[in-house]
């Protein structure tokens, strides 16, 4: 089964706002699967830089995905370095459980989210 990759509501807005295109996603996805990520928060929630369009990693953004290996893949936020160093406590323990939520929906539950424009599948 090929790994399938989804943009949270918010998140699409942003990435579409900032000119972050399909493959930079699916690039970052493939480094997770690699094992190359910044931090494992549990639950299936990771922290992953995400190279901006012309800038690399330095100028990039980090993003909490959550992920499961030859399965799915959600990014589900998004913060600047230059604006934050990290999310809070209580966001972790909030992200956390929208990781393990989202990790455990059915593919019915999905298909019914990207219907409803809650979630956007990632071009393969």
């Amino acid at each position: 089964m090929q790994m399938r990759i989804f943009k949270h509501r918010g998140f699409h807005q942003w990435a579409k706002s900032e000119g972050i295109a399909d493959n930079i996603l699916k690039e970052s996805i493939e480094e997770m699967e690699k094992g190359l990520y910044e931090g494992n928060l549990g639950s299936g929630l990771y922290k992953k830089r995400v190279a901006l369009p012309g800038k690399g990693k330095r100028g990039s953004y980090r993003t909490l995905i959550a992920f499961k290996k030859e399965k799915n893949a959600f990014f589900v936020y998004v913060f600047a370095k230059n604006v934050r160093a990290d999310i809070d406590e209580r966001e972790e323990k909030i992200y956390r459980q929208l990781a393990k939520d989202l990790l455990g929906m059915s593919e019915k539950t999905i298909k019914e989210m990207v219907e409803k424009g809650k979630l956007f599948e990632v071009k393969q």
